[in-house]
């Protein structure tokens, strides 16, 4: 499920459990709803409300920490296409094709994850078949160095493309997996549910209150949304940012002015 669908469940559950506990309220018998009853309940309520408080925690640190690996990991992949661009620029003519490879893969994983970023006519089509790295790394192998330093910079290019090849397949891992099992969130609207349907059974029933308590449901939902959402960087309305991968194919196009040559 979308995180907005598992939003909007959770909202009606909180939002039902508080309409119940005031619709209770007017059943029970006096003695229910008494001061000591009161008292009570609210001690059970304060457990809850503070493992509940545990658990969000836990999980906008979990969502948070997915989202900064995916983040950094992206910029990484960035200084590393423009490192290899560079390697290979150095090395000679003979690795214009392998440049140009590496310019089109990009552009095509940018206008995959990011399709509404602009980055020019003909430009987002990749290598086909194999995947790009593996293409250009093919490239690399089929050169023959005349001189020391070639050789060095075949050698350093084909490390860098390693690790280029290394980090995207740790984020597709990364991206295929859920950081957030589904159970904590099922616990935690369990959870909220009962507080808000607790603070309805002692509240009375007026338009006033119903309001708050649709405003705090609506509250809670929204934190839930912005978890899943951190959760699911590539997908949805918080995405990682194309800034690194973008500036890596502005320097493949052409190096900025000022930029080590």
């Amino acid at each position: 499920m979308s995180s907005l669908v598992i939003s909007f469940v959770a909202f009606a559950c909180i939002l039902g459990g508080t309409l119940l506990g005031m619709f209770l309220s007017g059943l029970l018998p006096k003695h229910h709803v008494s001061e000591e009853s009161k008292d009570a309940v609210k001690l059970g309520v304060g457990m809850i409300a503070t493992l509940s408080a545990l658990v969000l925690g836990l999980l906008i640190a979990s969502a948070k920490g997915t989202f900064d690996t995916m983040n950094s990991g992206l910029r990484e992949t960035g200084a590393r296409l423009i490192l290899l661009d560079r390697v290979m620029a150095h090395y000679g003519a003979e690795t214009a094709e392998a440049r140009e490879l590496l310019r089109r893969a990009l552009a095509s994983r940018i206008a995959r994850i990011w399709p509404e970023e602009k980055i020019g006519p003909g430009v987002a089509k990749a290598p086909a078949g194999r995947a790009g790295m593996e293409v250009i790394q093919d490239k690399l192998f089929q050169l023959f160095p005349r001189t020391e330093a070639q050789r060095w910079l075949q050698s350093r290019a084909l490390q860098i493309s390693i690790d280029i090849a290394e980090g995207s397949w740790l984020l597709i891992e990364q991206k295929g997996q859920s950081s957030i099992p589904m159970p904590f969130i099922v616990v935690l609207v369990f959870w909220l549910t009962i507080i808000f349907a607790c603070f309805g059974l002692f509240s009375p029933r007026n338009v006033t209150v119903v309001v708050v308590f649709l405003v705090c449901a609506l509250s809670a939902a929204s934190s839930l949304f912005l978890i899943l959402e951190l959760n699911t960087p590539y997908g949805g309305l918080i995405k990682v940012s194309s800034a690194p991968l973008c500036s890596a194919l502005t320097h493949l196009s052409g190096i900025a002015p000022g930029m080590p040559q």
